[in-house]
């Protein structure tokens, strides 16, 4: 049907009216079969979308999509960062009277989704982040900027998921990059968003209230109190944010969030730190440079089945754990499962086929799943049988084992809490087709025998199909003309034609319908009746099936509780047999975790590289930080791995604190609060930042962050600046971590000035990455050993990337004259130091070798004590040369 639209027709001021509430979506205005849009909202639909932009005659531009293809042009605009208002005809216009009544019924934005074309592996989150301030302190109590609490709330509407968590605010930046929200939610007075590339909703300062949010909670969950859900006084801040953030979802989903679970709160002390740097650097998630194809370290340890698993296992891998005993209570399932591999095997084979059922619960609740995907329910609630016979085959093999006493509990618990959903399963099993079709529409969804008036009225509609077949039959007979048939279309309905020869047989009671050039067409009083009764009963039965399938899907949704929480249990289920496959497959041990200082790896591997490597070219190495090594300098040249070895530490010690594990012989792992891992620079030249003023935010970021229980792993400090600049800021970011924060460090570095570290800082060593020359040839071992090394073979490098031979030979005979003239350009004399600028190692200070040398007393040393002093003096005075 064609509209003419005009400025003041009544179908353009209503449009006009609804656009002006919801001014900041895209309003796709239902017409028929087609959302229509006009205005600025056709332009703009026009140029993403690739659709035609016309107008009705009046120069209104106007752009549509048909009702049926909706999906997919919705998925491109909110992939485009666009928020639609989704507006319906909410009456009927065959019986309206004057205009149809419109309402939107929601409004779309990527953090509000409810589509099943969001990925299953991830979650979908939006996120709202308190205003600073928001928290009243204690009286007299005077915080730092970045010691002020900040309130996080954190919602997936695909799956229902609900997390409040309080945090400094230097602590939102990790929590974004844990979450990866699709959208945030803040203040309509903060003056920048926390992450600029986040679609941002700026919402009222007093809808983050903590008051106004309690009573929302309450009312929304039924409780008298908050007190069961384990909020202290301290997250009133993260108790405003879910109050705004729940006021705002209401806004955009008038139909209410049934399937929305109770909020879980997260205690950012009981997990371990990763920051975007580390994130970013060990690449856990993903790859380190956009776009760039690598595995990371999710892709390597991933063998679930469900998407829930995949979903667990990936927040698992971002918010590992910081106590030792809930990381052995994962540790041991895990061990259960390797150590029965025929149950495990039937576990997995159990779990596989079972779709997601978080999300597919919550479309049921929102009264958004189709009939397939109340099928897909339906047959992963039968596996669910076998889920638990193989889930008990496991928990009474580990039961038998020697460590029965501690691997039982963990398997126990979710035997304890699985819900077998029986009754869901028998209500859709009667309800359902087999093999129901995608839409209602099509019909054929509801089980015969599941509705005796479904079944009484296809039963008509059938038989009187077949009347229909016999009238026809009956009046050849009567009638003495064999070609006569019946036929039916959309316009005149069923008739019986005959042709042009046969006009003259025709009886008297005969009704002429219609006249064709070669026939005629009439109907008959007993046709007539039959067409309407078979006519009526295909609307009755359209209309019963879409009622009974309605209650069908209500009943289901009803039990979102009881669906996500059998969903939780298989997540777990699906991540401790995963990492039990993986555990076997890759010849992973189980690591000793506690709450020590010592972190002793022997034989460590890095999970990514030996997957894709050849299993015998991947080199192991030993590795230990205790008291009296916290510090480590490596040094080496390039392509030796030092990177490599810092990454594989920061990898073995995330694994190992989620509850994997670990590519090692043997490992001893005390518990880390934070880990940071800088390695590798990069320009951030869209915010104005370059590759050392990055190096020197993030290393900054380090020091201010880390404890005496951090991890910090670190590369290349100060090589983006000048060579004295460099030494002078890598020498004192290693006194500071070794002095004013004691934490485990491990330092890569390319200045040996580094290496007389040791001599100064008690609890540092000297490292080396083993390079050997042959026949001038340099051989890389990639084996960690004690001790610095002096050379850099950086030329060597330089001629195994391919630079051309009469570069590697000047080069070479620059080197040489460095070496021997100590000047910084060949042929120039060195030039004075500037005596503005203190030294950095005091020229006058004695050397330690020769004083310790001048001390020794020779005669009350024995011959073979003389020569082990001898040797020693000897290998520490050609490591300073």
């Amino acid at each position: 049907m064609t509209v003419t639209l005009s400025e003041n027709t009544p179908l353009l001021q209503q449009y006009r009216e609804i656009k002006s509430r919801h001014r900041d979506a895209i309003l796709f205005f239902r017409m028929g079969d087609f959302y229509e849009m006009f205005f600025e909202d056709a332009e703009l639909a026009s140029r993403v979308l690739s659709i035609a932009l016309t107008s009705r005659g009046d120069g209104v531009p106007l752009a549509g999509v048909p009702v049926k293809a909706a999906a997919d042009y919705l998925r491109q605009l909110i992939g485009q960062g666009h928020r639609v208002a989704i507006c319906e005809q909410v009456e009927d216009p065959r019986q309206a009277k004057g205009l149809v009544r419109r309402e939107v019924v929601e409004t779309v934005t990527p953090g509000t989704l409810l589509e099943d074309w969001v990925a299953g592996g991830r979650n979908n989150w939006i996120v709202a982040v308190a205003p600073v301030g928001q928290t009243s302190t204690t009286p007299g109590q005077t915080l730092r900027p970045s010691d002020r609490p900040i309130g996080i709330a954190a919602i997936d509407l695909t799956t229902g998921e609900f997390l409040l968590e309080t945090v400094s605010t230097d602590g939102v930046g990790e929590v974004l990059g844990r979450l990866g929200p699709a959208e945030l939610v803040i203040s309509a007075d903060e003056e920048s968003s926390p992450d600029p590339d986040i679609l941002c909703t700026r919402r009222e300062r007093w809808e983050f209230d903590a008051e106004l949010a309690a009573e929302e909670l309450a009312r929304r969950f039924g409780l008298a109190s908050l007190d069961g859900l384990g909020l202290a006084d301290s997250d009133a801040a993260a108790l405003g944010a879910a109050g705004a953030l729940l006021r705002y979802l209401g806004d955009l989903k008038p139909g209410g969030l049934p399937h929305l679970a109770r909020p879980a709160v997260r205690r950012s002390d009981r997990h371990l730190w990763i920051d975007e740097m580390t994130r970013r650097n060990l690449e856990l998630v993903e790859p380190l440079r956009v776009g760039a194809k690598g595995i990371t370290l999710l892709e390597t340890i991933d063998r679930t089945v469900t998407p829930m698993g995949a979903r667990l296992l990936r927040s698992w891998l971002l918010s590992p754990l910081r106590d030792p005993r809930a990381i052995d209570h994962r540790l041991d399932a895990v061990e259960s499962a390797v150590r029965h591999p025929a149950e495990r095997a039937a576990v997995r084979a159990a779990l596989d086929g079972v779709r997601d059922l978080e999300r597919l619960g919550g479309r049921a609740a929102a009264g958004r799943a189709t009939p397939r995907e109340l099928a897909a329910l339906r047959d992963s609630f039968r596996r669910l049988p076998d889920v638990k016979a193989a889930l008990e085959a496991l928990a009474d093999g580990a039961g038998k084992a020697d460590r029965g006493a501690t691997a039982l509990p963990a398997l126990a618990a979710l035997l304890d809490a699985l819900d077998l959903l029986d009754d869901l399963a028998g209500e859709l099993a009667a309800g359902l087709t087999d093999h129901p079709p995608a839409l209602l529409a099509d019909g054929g969804v509801i089980r015969a025998g599941y509705d005796v008036e479904l079944d009484e009225t296809r039963s008509l509609r059938d038989g009187g199909k077949q009347h229909i077949a016999a009238i026809q039959q009956r009046e050849r007979d009567r009638t003495g003309i064999p070609s006569l048939k019946v036929g039916y279309n959309k316009v005149f309905g069923y008739y019986l034609e005959i042709t042009n020869p046969h006009v003259a047989k025709v009886p008297a009671d005969y009704e002429r319908r219609q006249t064709l050039a070669t026939a005629e067409r009439f109907v008959t009083p007993e046709l007539k009746e039959y067409e309407a009764k078979v006519l009526g009963a295909e609307e009755r039965m359209a209309t019963r099936e879409a009622e009974l399938f309605a209650g069908l899907r209500t009943r289901i949704g009803a039990a979102i509780g009881r669906i996500q929480q059998t969903a939780r249990v298989l997540a777990q289920l699906d991540v401790w047999t995963g990492l039990a496959e993986v555990a076997v497959v890759n010849r992973y041990i189980r690591p000793q975790v506690t709450d020590t200082f010592d972190i002793i790896f022997r034989g460590s591997r890095h999970p990514v590289l030996e997957r894709l490597m050849p299993r015998e070219t991947f080199m192991p190495n030993d590795v230990r930080f205790d008291a009296a090594a916290r510090v480590q300098l490596v040094t080496g040249p390039n392509m030796a791995g030092k990177s490599t070895i810092l990454r594989q530490i920061g990898l073995v010690v995330i694994l190992a604190q989620m509850g994997s594990f670990v590519p090692c012989e043997a490992a001893t792992i005390a518990v880390v609060d934070r880990l940071f891992t800088r390695v590798g620079a990069s320009d951030n030249l869209a915010r104005g930042q370059s590759t050392f003023m990055v190096e020197m935010s993030e290393t900054s970021a380090i020091l201010h962050g880390a404890t005496a229980r951090s991890l910090v792993l670190l590369d290349e400090i100060g090589r983006g600046t000048s060579t004295y600049d460099g030494v002078a800021i890598a020498w004192a970011v290693s006194e500071f971590l070794h002095d004013r924060i004691g934490c485990k460090t491990m330092f890569a570095t390319h200045y040996h000035e580094l290496m007389q570290l040791p001599e100064r800082l008690a609890h540092a060593r000297n490292l080396n990455v083993v390079v050997r020359e042959v026949d001038g040839k340099v051989l890389f071992l990639h084996r960690l050993e004690p001790g610095g090394t002096d050379r850099s073979y950086g030329i060597h490098v330089a001629e195994l990337a391919g630079l051309p031979r009469e570069v590697v030979t000047r080069a070479n005979a620059i080197l040489r004259t460095l070496e021997g003239e100590h000047r910084m350009v060949p042929g120039r004399a060195q030039p004075d130091p500037d005596p503005g600028q203190l030294p950095l190692f005091e020229s006058s200070r004695p050397d330690p070798t020769l004083e310790e040398l001048r001390q020794l007393d020779l005669n009350s040393l024995t011959p073979l004590e003389a020569l082990n002093r001898l040797a020693e003096l000897q290998r520490r005075a050609s490591e300073g040369n």
